[in-house]
């Protein structure tokens, strides 16, 4: 089977078996943070196609930076609660239904960094961003390094050159077999911070 298509099917699945969960969420963030349920964030897909990732909306709206810092205060506190289980990438299940993303890969980057990349870096866009990937899995926790006023000299000299570089070596190595890994893994950790809210 293609990856294609792989991740078509299990993307469909998963939005069937996560639709309960879905509407209750998207329910709970209009009635708590009003409109609009889903944020439309403008990505760098494959070859440098722009896209529209779907994300519930966690963030009062504003026109601040695409990254979220260190008790940033434009997080809501049922988005702040969604964040910390990842429950807001849940729509993203539908940009792989539509072709925009696949279930692993580098994961999709606002084109004001995009344009930053070196040529090495945009390697990543040679194919589709991901729900989750390698990057993901090691800096899930990434707001807690972006602090103080320095944070978007921290973001681009140190945190996204070492998300590129995960990435890159990943692609180089990459398999089926280590895809199906990250997803596993991206569960185990999930569940793990679903018992600590609990």
């Amino acid at each position: 089977m293609s990856r294609r298509l792989i991740d078509f099917t299990l993307a469909v699945i998963g939005l069937v078996l996560a639709s309960p969960l879905l509407a209750v969420i998207a329910v709970l963030v209009r009635l708590k943070d009003g409109s609009p349920v889903i944020y439309k964030a403008n990505r760098v897909g494959q070859h440098g196609r722009l896209f529209h990732l779907y994300k519930f909306r966690t963030m009062v709206p504003s026109g601040g930076s695409s990254v979220t810092v260190w008790a940033d205060p434009r997080v809501t506190p049922l988005g702040r609660k969604l964040r910390r289980l990842k429950l807001d990438e849940l729509p993203q299940l539908l940009n792989v239904v539509l072709g925009d993303m696949s279930l692993v890969g580098p994961r999709p980057e606002d084109p004001s960094y995009v344009s930053l990349y070196t040529e090495e870096q945009r390697r990543v866009l040679s194919v589709k961003p991901g729900v989750t990937g390698v990057a993901a899995l090691e800096y899930s926790d990434e707001e807690t390094l972006l602090r103080g006023q320095d944070w978007e000299a921290t973001y681009r000299t140190q945190l996204m050159p070492a998300k590129l570089r995960l990435e890159t070596d990943y692609l180089a190595r990459r398999t089926p077999w280590t895809d199906a890994q990250i997803v596993l893994r991206t569960f185990v950790k999930l569940l793990g911070h679903a018992r600590r809210e609990i």
